[in-house]
């Protein structure tokens, strides 16, 4: 009988509470779960370089190369400005900076698609899915970056006190990222469309934002569009913390803090409310 008792006080008894009123994401459930984020995470980060010849050199490559065409295009035949900074630095910082946001908000997207495989058979919360596809974009960005870093010895650019707030700026823009994506995914698992439209979308964001020239460039009837463009403000901050370029407007930074956490609790909303449906499409 005690050997009995003994194992009826070693079953964990998982309790599923309804959503309140407000759709509030089941903050504790996600936290109870944490180990599954991180199997997801792993498994994502060693899927995402197995059987690849160049294995981790592609992180590299990749923002190497468009750094390169960005130097070509917007710094050899435009000649466009940045800000006193060698042209491959800045345009490499801006599509460091791009990527990291652009991977969030892009594996968050396709990541309950990617896996509904495991949704179907698994019960876990959704959203640690998205959540944990962040892991290998981070990954991805600490090699990158290394080769940013190594740059700046090169070209004896030394940050300041401002590189102390890097880390702030490296959590807002995966906080946007995510914030997005998670809407998207809950709308991709209904609508496949949104699979097509978000790249062709984000191909346009990215060529109406200032990644590799300074604002300065950009005409003054036109400046004020690019201003206000959020990802602007990410581009303009990061810089400014790893280059020392001008400080963006006391506004930006502020729009920023300000706007990437708000994002964020609109996407869990949107992915908590679109949440009860996603059986009867996957």
């Amino acid at each position: 009988m005690k050997e009995g008792a003994d194992m009826s006080h070693s079953v964990e008894r998982t309790v599923i509470t309804p959503p309140g009123r407000l759709n509030l994401p089941p903050w504790r459930e996600i936290w109870n779960a944490r180990e599954v984020a991180v199997r997801l995470a792993q498994r994502d980060i060693i899927v995402r370089y197995r059987q690849t010849v160049f294995g981790i050199t592609w992180v590299i490559l990749q923002p190497l190369v468009t750094a390169g065409i960005f130097t070509i295009v917007f710094g050899v035949i435009a000649g466009l400005p940045t800000d006193g900074t060698p042209t491959f630095v800045f345009a490499l910082a801006g599509t460091l900076a791009w990527n990291l946001f652009n991977g969030a908000l892009g594996r968050a997207a396709s990541s309950m698609v990617g896996n509904q495989a495991l949704v179907q058979k698994v019960f876990f919360p959704r959203m640690l899915v998205p959540i944990s596809s962040l892991a290998s974009i981070v990954v991805d960005f600490v090699v990158a970056f290394s080769l940013l870093v190594v740059l700046l010895f090169v070209f004896g650019i030394s940050p300041g006190w401002e590189v102390l707030l890097l880390p702030v700026w490296i959590l807002l823009i995966l906080m946007l990222g995510l914030g997005i994506g998670l809407a998207a995914a809950a709308y991709m698992v209904k609508y496949r469309d949104v699979g097509y439209v978000l790249p062709w979308f984000m191909q346009i964001v990215m060529y109406a934002s200032p990644l590799a020239y300074s604002l300065a460039a950009v005409p003054d009837n036109l400046r004020w569009l690019f201003e206000a463009n959020p990802v602007t403000w990410f581009l303009e901050v990061f810089r400014w913390s790893v280059l020392e370029t001008p400080a963006p407007a006391t506004w930006q930074i502020v729009a920023l803090c300000v706007s990437a956490p708000l994002v964020l609790l609109l996407g869990t909303l949107v992915f908590q409310k679109n949440e009860r449906e996603f059986a009867d499409y996957i």
